[in-house]
């Protein structure tokens, strides 16, 4: 296992960071523990995780997967390794009908909300501070989560950055929080954020926690230009695209309700694109004419990239969980990276 500084910090994060959306929903707590058990033994030392987990969010089960890892976490073995673990959590934007977690949903970043977000994930995760401490999507209007038009039209109320990060700088100098991260952001965002830090002498983000992988490259451009000039490093989410590039559902099948898509069927539109199915064969077969299975192909292609410090991979079973980190040992020849962008550029980012 490999690591990789994150932005300008001093975090040494491992290259595959474990994904816990599943815990509480789909995984017990019992195959939850065994999973984090198992992702340490092989050297990964960074765990992301949200106060809105388990997915698809909802009011009985939210916290549930914070819970989970407070409990492994609490245990006296894990709790005299805790200064080399990085833990990862997030706390909810702005524009979705999550009202049931918090009373004020309206402004999700206002420094009411922080602070008490902070000590409720600090509480659920049975530790002093979290590493990273992430805006899990913007508190202003922006295309996301598989939308790419922005428009003006859905302009709503949103707490100021400046006001964001000068709640954060006070989570900060307590030791609740040590580092700040966003995610699902755009060029924009990068910039304000970084610029606004600079200007008023704020804590900087140091991550972008966004979707990546071979059927969404659009970070590849504006946004990796933005990282690149302020120090931003991407955690890159999806990397499997809902399970697709694992192959699985090339024939068509997603009827089965032992995978995500299919017990939530709704839940990863973005997959349902046109090319997205002829995409996925495509690099299947790349993948098997280099005797490599789909899943380390796609793994190892996002980990390639330079922006990436770190590839979020997440599995309901023990072997996923194999395979998905046993794919940081895989690493890609120039032909195949050649053979992958002839691919990009006949099918670009089908699920954007």
């Amino acid at each position: 296992m490999e690591y990789k500084r994150l932005g300008s910090s001093d975090l040494l994060v491992s290259e595959i960071c474990l994904g816990t959306m599943t815990y509480g929903q789909q995984n017990t707590i019992a195959e939850a523990h065994e999973q984090l058990d198992y992702a340490i033994a092989q050297g990964v030392n960074f765990i992301d995780t949200a106060e809105m987990y388990p997915v698809p969010p909802k009011a009985e089960t939210q916290g549930r997967t914070e819970q989970y890892i407070g409990e492994w976490l609490a245990q006296p073995r894990i709790k005299q390794q805790r200064d080399k673990l990085i833990v990862a959590t997030k706390i909810i934007g702005t524009g979705r009908n999550y009202n049931w977690l918090r009373d004020d949903a309206i402004a999700a970043l206002s420094r009411k909300n922080i602070l008490q977000a902070v000590d409720d994930s600090l509480k659920r995760l049975q530790t002093d501070y979290i590493d990273l401490y992430q805006i899990h999507w913007p508190d202003r209007n922006v295309p996301m989560f598989g939308q790419v038009a922005f428009d003006p039209q859905q302009e709503r109320e949103m707490v100021a950055i400046a006001e964001q990060l000068e709640t954060f700088a006070e989570l900060i100098k307590e030791g609740k929080i040590r580092h700040l991260g966003v995610s699902n952001e755009t060029p924009w965002g990068i910039c304000e954020f970084s610029h606004t830090a600079k200007r008023l002498n704020l804590p900087k983000i140091l991550s972008i926690q966004n979707a990546y992988s071979l059927l969404n490259r659009t970070f590849d451009s504006h946004l990796a230009e933005a990282c690149y000039r302020e120090g931003v490093s991407l955690l890159a989410y999806s990397p499997l695209g809902f399970g697709h590039l694992s192959g699985k559902y090339i024939q068509g099948d997603q009827t089965n309700t032992h995978t995500r898509i299919g017990l939530f069927p709704n839940f990863g539109q973005r997959y349902n694109k046109v090319n997205v199915r002829a995409a996925t064969a495509e690099y299947a077969a790349i993948a098997q004419k280099y005797d490599l299975s789909p899943t380390q192909l796609a793994l190892a292609f996002v980990r390639s990239r330079w922006f990436v410090a770190s590839t979020i991979i997440g599995a309901t079973t023990m072997e996923q969980l194999q395979e998905n980190i046993d794919s940081a040992n895989v690493r890609l020849s120039n032909e195949i990276l050649v053979e992958i962008d002839h691919v990009h550029a006949r099918y670009f980012n089908p699920a954007p």
